[in-house]
C-alpha cells in the first residue's frame, strides 16, 4: 500500500530568539509522513511531495527523509530556490509561537510545472494526504489542480485525506480559506479537525459549536482533535468518543495534531476501525508532546515503531 503526502518542508530553529538555537526540519504533512514511515509497518510506502531548491540543504533534507524511510520520487528540485525556515519560541507550558521566513520557498512553485510527479504516479498510489496549510501556499492555479486530483483519486477509490490545519496569515481572508476548505471537504473520504482551528476558520463562539459544526461536514469518516479532551470520531454517522492520554509534562505541542493523524491513518489504512486509530493517534501523539521539536528521536518512540 502507498501513501503521498502534500505540502511544504522547512528548515526549523528551535530555542529563543538571540539565544541557543538547535536546527532541524519540519511541517506540518512532512511530520505526518515521518510518523507514517516509522509506524505504518513494512507494507506501507510512504512518498512526500514538494518542491525544494538544488541548495546543499534541499540536499540534506532529502538525504534525511530517505533516511526515515520516506519516498522522494515525488520531490521536485527547482534550480536557484531553497527551502523555507522557521523559528519555535516555547512558553512555560510547552504552547508555541512561530515566526516564518517562508515566502520564496520552493514548494510554492510545486505546480509551476505543465506536470507533476505527484499527478503523473497518483493512479498508482493508494492513498493522498494534505492539510489546508498545503493550499494555502499554492497560488490559485496549484490549489485547483490539486482539488482535480484528490477528486480524481477519489472518484476511483482511493483514500483521500484532509486535515484542517488554519494559519490566518496563509490566507488572503478566512473567507478565502473557507471557500478552499469546502471545495477541499467535498473532495475528501476522511476529514482530521482540529477543533480550535475549525472554531477559528468560521469564527464560532466557543469549542462545543465548532465541534458540532464539524460533525456534521459532507465527509463520510470524521476525526476530531479536541486538545486533552477525547477525540470524536465518526463513520458514516456513527460518532465515537476515544479518551487521550495523560502525561506527566508537556514539554512542546509542536507536531501534536500531524502525528495524531499519522498514527490515525496508519491503522485506518491497515482496515482497523476508527476508535481504534484514534486511540493509537492519541497514544503517538502523547509520547510527541513529550520531547522537543517536531520530530522527536526514534529511540523515544521505538516501542511504537512498526507496532
Amino acid at each position: 500500500m502507498s501513501i503521498a503526502a502534500l505540502g511544504e518542508c522547512m528548515l526549523e530553529l528551535q530555542g529563543q530568539a538571540f539565544g541557543n538555537l538547535r536546527q532541524t526540519f519540519g511541517g506540518d504533512t512532512l511530520n505526518t509522513a515521518v510518523y507514517l514511515s516509522r509506524c505504518g509497518g513494512t507494507d506501507l510506502r510512504v512518498h512526500y511531495a514538494t518542491a525544494l531548491g538544488d541548495d546543499s540543504l534541499s540536499t540534506g533534507l532529502l538525504d534525511r527523509w530517505a533516511a526515515e524511510g520516506i519516498q522522494t520520487g515525488l520531490v521536485q528540485r527547482l534550480v536557484g530556490r531553497v527551502p523555507g525556515l522557521y523559528l519555535i519560541e516555547l512558553d512555560a507550558g510547552g504552547e508555541r509561537r512561530f515566526h516564518y521566513w517562508r515566502g520564496q520557498a520552493a514548494a510554492r512553485s510545486y505546480f509551476d510545472t505543465a506536470a507533476t510527479a505527484l499527478e503523473e504516479q497518483a493512479d498508482a498510489l493508494d492513498a493522498l494526504y494534505l492539510s489546508g496549510i498545503s493550499l494555502a501556499i499554492l497560488p490559485q492555479a496549484g490549489r485547483e489542480r490539486v482539488l482535480a486530483l484528490m477528486t480524481r483519486m477519489r472518484a476511483r477509490g482511493a483514500v483521500v485525506a484532509f486535515d484542517n490545519n488554519f494559519r490566518p496569515r496563509l490566507w488572503d481572508s478566512a473567507a478565502d480559506a473557507r471557500y478552499w476548505y469546502g471545495r477541499a471537504f467535498a473532495a475528501s473520504t476522511i476529514a482530521l479537525i482540529t477543533a480550535d482551528d475549525h472554531q477559528a476558520l468560521h469564527a464560532m463562539p466557543d469549542l462545543d459549536t465548532a465541534v458540532t459544526a464539524a460533525q456534521a461536514l459532507p465527509v463520510a469518516e470524521i476525526a476530531i482533535k479536541r486538545g486533552a479532551l477525547p477525540a470524536r470520531v465518526g463513520l458514516n454517522g456513527e460518532w465515537q468518543d476515544v479518551a487521550t492520554e495523560a502525561v506527566p509534562r508537556v514539554v512542546d505541542t509542536t507536531a501534536a495534531g500531524d502525528s495524531f493523524a499519522a498514527g490515525y491513518l496508519s491503522r485506518r489504512l491497515r482496515g482497523l476501525p476508527p476508535a481504534e486509530a484514534a486511540a493509537f493517534g492519541n497514544r503517538l501523539a502523547a509520547r510527541v508532546i513529550q520531547h522537543p521539536g517536531a520530530l522527536i528521536p526514534r529511540e523515544a518512540m521505538q516501542d511504537l515503531i512498526g507496532a
